[in-house]
């Protein structure tokens, strides 16, 4: 893990108060090191929201005008999972949560149209680095001449104009297009254009999610692609624009009484008004029998990851935590054999993609998106074709999506306790060095929970660490010496108890094992770095020259640094960061057992030496 982020319980912590900000614009491009929100809250009474994150954050907040809402971003970290909506009723019609690109989570809180808040009065307080409230101010109308306009005449529905409605997706269903919404019935407007290319649907009083996939490619029931634009933002209307063929019958949209809009070519009335989409679409051909996958190719200028079988396809997708990729499992389905993945290219929106056959019925499609890449719907154009919606981030994280905005001051992120207790393990008895026969301490960095810096196609600093630190300590028994290592598997180890075994143990050495990172879209760093505190120095350079001799690695230096392990133990101690997950050369390397043995090999060399042992 990179020397910033190595123990946000650490370093960072002991940084001074002026150095927080530029910390935090760090934080922004590591979000290898998986952070997570763990849970939030809106409190509708008292208009207060909460959240809490697994490491400190320092969130950034700014008001955005038509439709007004709080945009509340948090550097670092990763959810793991879709974007979601809660809804409300009253002045705040939503609190949105989604990823707005690899390096930050947004929180949107989205006012009902006609209101908005006071920049001015919105109040952010860190209980800790890692728990915050943000206190909103009572929302107020605005001016009536900003907050109303005539209505479009020609207009059907259930004249509901004081509703407000948030489109969400476009999904395609095997007999029409569901469009999923949240907040109030609307009125719609459907026309054909003169040449009967193109059809629009007008939603009243509708915006669209910040998450809402704006270009659908669909080659079903005669429409080629849909598009959705904000049309007006006050009164706000969103239109959806099918483009059809000319010969294709005219279409029509109603309200789901469940919720949501149906569209369904003319003649083709499902029962009850509903088009959901089915999970589980009936078989077209050849019941029972395994779907072969295909195909698995980017498509319509790189906006869709298209997967195409010879059968229907019956699938679920989400984000996969373990791995930090986004999993697309298909049931009752088989890989073809020559089946591969589209070449992917420098610029490409995936930065890798895995396919597997999970089991004899299963198949696995793994997707990891590039830098700046967001997975929004799965669409399902026909039964046997899958689309992945992907949508680039329009702007950086640092920019203003709107020049209508307000920037909303945040305190810095209150200091917290360095050592935040996380493991109640006792420490084990461990016999001190007898006869001479020196200790050394292995210490692989992370584990339990915390998988440390997460990297290239999802691999894990923690098993990286972990194979190498045992492998280590085999290899000093071998050499008679007593080798002690904190973490013998993956198992949850807070700082102080790594230092008191250390100490306990009158310890020789000690020798922490870690991975680093940094922005996935600098795939082009790769290295070794080795860190010492006071009487280190010695024992860094050796390990440090030993490693160079036996892996060829990259040489990125010997640097001092105050990292816990470091500063707390008595004996000269060592953090060797054994390469990149994040960097293309390394990440390579580190995958392979073989490399980890000969790193665990020179690492072992470099203590015999300092020790004086021949090797």
């Amino acid at each position: 893990m990179s020397s910033f982020l190595r123990n946000r319980r650490d370093t960072v912590k002991h940084f001074p108060h002026f150095l927080l900000t530029a910390t935090s614009l760090l934080l922004l491009a590591a979000p290898a090191h998986a952070s997570r929100l763990e849970s939030w809250r809106f409190d509708t009474n008292s208009n207060q929201l909460e959240f809490t994150t697994d490491e400190d954050v320092q969130p950034r907040a700014q008001l955005i005008s038509d439709p007004t809402r709080l945009v509340i971003d948090l550097p670092g970290i990763v959810l793991g999972r879709p974007a979601s909506t809660q809804s409300y009723s009253g002045a705040i019609r939503s609190v949105r949560l989604g990823q707005f690109d690899r390096g930050a989570a947004r929180l949107v809180v989205e006012l009902a149209p006609g209101y908005t808040i006071d920049p001015n009065q919105v109040r952010f307080r860190g209980l800790t680095a890692r728990q915050w409230t943000v206190q909103l101010p009572t929302p107020q109308l605005l001016p009536a001449d900003a907050a109303s306009a005539s209505p479009v005449g020609g207009v059907s529905g259930n004249g509901n104009q004081a509703s407000s409605t948030q489109i969400q997706g476009v999904q395609v269903t095997p007999d029409g297009i569901f469009v999923r919404t949240n907040g109030g019935s609307p009125d719609l407007e459907v026309r054909r254009s003169s040449d009967r290319s193109q059809i629009t649907v007008d939603v009243q009083g509708a915006t669209l999610a910040l998450s809402a996939t704006r270009n659908l490619l669909v080659n079903r029931l005669g429409v080629s692609r849909i598009t959705l634009s904000q049309l007006q933002a006050s009164p706000p209307i969103a239109r959806l624009t099918l483009n059809v063929d000319r010969s294709s019958p005219d279409w029509q949209a109603t309200t789901s009484s469940s919720g949501g809009l149906v569209l369904l070519p003319s003649g083709n009335v499902a029962s009850g008004t509903d088009s959901r989409p089915s999970s589980s679409p009936p078989p077209l051909f050849r019941p029972g029998a395994l779907a072969t996958i295909e195909s698995v190719a980017l498509e319509n200028n790189d906006t869709q990851l298209v997967i195409r079988a010879n059968q229907p396809l019956k699938y679920s997708t989400g984000w996969d935590r373990a791995t930090g990729t986004y999993r697309v499992t298909v049931n009752s389905a088989q890989l073809a054999k020559n089946v591969k993945g589209p070449q992917l290219e420098a610029s490409s929106p995936v930065l890798k993609l895995r396919l597997r056959q999970e089991t004899a019925n299963t198949a696995v499609i793994l997707v990891t998106p590039a830098s700046g890449v967001l997975i929004n719907d799965t669409n399902q154009p026909n039964q046997q074709t899958l689309a992945l919606q992907l949508q680039r981030s329009r702007l950086p994280i640092a920019s203003l999506p709107n020049p209508s905005t307000a920037s909303i001051p945040v305190p810095n992120a209150p200091r917290t306790d360095p050592l935040p207790p996380r493991s109640t393990a006792p420490i084990p008895d461990v016999p001190r060095a007898t006869n001479g026969r020196p200790v050394v301490i292995i210490d692989p960095g992370h584990g339990g929970p915390d998988p440390g810096a997460i990297g290239i196609g999802g691999l894990q600093e923690k098993g990286i660490v972990l194979d190498i630190g045992q492998k280590v300590a085999a290899m000093l028994e071998q050499q008679g010496i007593q080798a002690i290592i904190t973490r013998p598997d993956d198992r949850d180890l807070d700082l102080e108890p790594r230092v008191q075994l250390a100490e306990r143990a009158n310890a020789t050495v000690f020798v922490s094992i870690h991975a680093n990172s940094i922005n996935l879209s600098r795939q082009d760093i790769s290295g070794l770095e080795t860190y010492y505190y006071q009487s280190g120095l010695n024992l860094a350079r050796v390990i440090h020259q030993s490693v160079l001799e036996g892996t060829g690695i990259q040489d990125r230096g010997v640097r001092s640094a105050r990292f816990y392990v470091l500063r707390k133990t008595s004996m000269p101690s060592v953090l060797v960061e054994v390469g990149f997950v994040t960097g293309r050369d390394d990440a390579a390397k580190l995958s392979d057992a073989n490399y980890r043995s000969r790193m665990a090999t020179a690492i072992a060399r470099g203590i015999l030496r300092y020790l004086g042992r021949s090797s």
